[in-house]
């Protein structure tokens, strides 16, 4: 009997020890009723029925100027299309805890996102990924979002891009049924008016400024009426000038001929340069003089030093260089401008993707190239007077997926840099931070 009556007083003193632990613990909180539950979500379903949590809001970015996934124009594009860039602010994920505690934080990240977005104005800063032996990062240029003012004027794939630095004008080449092929905007992002004569499938576009007027070079790589064809308009659109046999693709120099030229670049004196061969019986740069005629022709198809598997892009540098971005081939050649003498070639930046588009930047110490593929435009040092060298990617910045950046252009008075982005359906201007 004793033994029972201690069993006893054992079992009701830790029953007072639980009921008074209940108590110390809920003390100063309130029960939530039935109802309030159901508003905040937290009440269980029916047994058999039970309801999944919801998964913490994605964070997205102001729908202003947002211009990533598919927009209200139903093409696929992105703001500054550098989804790696974007989210050097933006706090992890945190790791562990229940579901209402991940929606907490997500809404708390967004918040913060949110206000950054606010005190930058708008603007994002691109970061430039160090590739190279330098160390540190440094950010170099900065997207400007208000550029253009209306996206929804670009209709088609938007192959190509070439500004007038000298009277602020930007010229895109764009290719689809029923839709303009050449557009032409402000360098504040205004369109202006856009023009479709004679004009197939546009692939490179450059401006040329004289002391009398400037002029559009435009390369046409259509397999029609007006395609393998290379030609000069007006401003405003008017045909000035065709180089080639229109509709008819060939070799031949004496009548020109040309099969799908990728690109063009014009020199001040009205020296032309001509990559001719995006796909075609052609793997060839040709030089030519102010009237036209062959000054010297260098390049056939093959991997040595001087051909050439699909020359996509050329530029001339302040030194009397020509830059072939020789894409199948994975390598930049270079070459004298006055006598085509090759001079050095760059091969071990392109292990990933070749390169698909040159231009330097407005104080030549920068070449910019586009790589497609890999959504990505790399920053290469320029080698000054002298030896080529080897190649070094001093930053880049990394594109969205699906972006394909084409070609490209300087302003040679700002500084900016276009995008023609076949992926993402637009151009996209950069501006430069120094």
């Amino acid at each position: 009997m004793a033994s029972q009556r201690r069993a006893k007083a054992l079992f009701h003193a830790g029953c007072r020890r639980r009921c008074l632990r209940r108590s110390c613990g809920n003390s100063g909180r309130t029960r939530p009723s039935p109802s309030s539950r159901r508003r905040s979500g937290a009440l269980s379903a029916a047994p058999g029925h039970q309801r999944a949590r919801p998964a913490p809001p994605p964070l997205r970015r102001p729908r202003s100027r947002a211009r990533h996934g598919v927009g209200s124009s139903g093409r696929r594009g992105h703001v500054g299309g550098a989804a790696a860039v974007w989210l050097p602010w933006q706090p992890a994920l945190p790791r562990g805890g229940g579901s209402g505690s991940g929606a907490g934080a997500g809404a708390a990240m967004a918040g913060t996102l949110l206000a950054l977005l606010a005190l930058l104005g708008g603007s994002q800063v691109l970061k430039a990924k160090n590739f190279s032996h330098w160390k540190g990062e440094q950010q170099m240029y900065k997207l400007d979002i208000g550029w253009p003012k209306v996206p929804e004027y670009f209709t088609g794939q938007t192959f190509c891009v070439a500004v007038d630095s000298l009277h602020g004008l930007v010229y895109v080449g764009q290719r689809g049924d029923n839709v303009p092929k050449v557009l032409v905007f402000s360098e504040e992002g205004y369109f202006l008016h856009s023009w479709n004569d004679t004009v197939e499938m546009p692939h490179g576009i450059f401006v040329w400024n004289t002391a009398t007027g400037s002029s559009v070079w435009l390369t046409d790589v259509g397999t029609g009426k007006y395609g393998h064809t290379v030609k000069q308009y007006s401003p405003l659109g008017k045909l000035l000038q065709v180089l080639g046999t229109p509709g008819n693709a060939g070799s031949s120099l004496i009548p020109l001929q040309f099969d799908q030229p990728a690109d063009i670049f014009v020199e001040e004196t009205g020296e032309i340069y001509v990559v001719d061969g995006d796909g075609g019986m052609n793997n060839r740069l040709l030089k030519l003089s102010d009237d036209y005629k062959e000054l010297w022709l260098t390049g056939s198809n093959g991997s040595g030093i001087g051909q050439f598997k699909i020359p996509h892009s050329v530029t001339v540098d302040a030194f009397g260089r020509v830059w072939v971005a020789d894409r199948g081939n994975k390598r930049i050649q270079v070459f004298d401008k006055v006598t085509g003498e090759w001079l050095g070639s760059w091969n071990g930046c392109f292990s990933e993707d070749g390169p698909y588009s040159v231009r330097f930047t407005a104080d030549y110490k920068y070449l910019i190239v586009a790589q497609l593929n890999i959504n990505r435009l790399a920053i290469l040092a320029a080698p000054p007077v002298g030896s080529i060298g080897d190649c070094a990617i001093v930053h880049s910045v990394q594109l969205a997926d699906e972006t394909k950046p084409h070609l490209v252009d300087v302003d040679m008075r700002s500084g900016a840099v276009y995008v023609a982005e076949i992926g993402a359906q637009q151009v996209q201007k950069y501006v430069p931070l120094s």
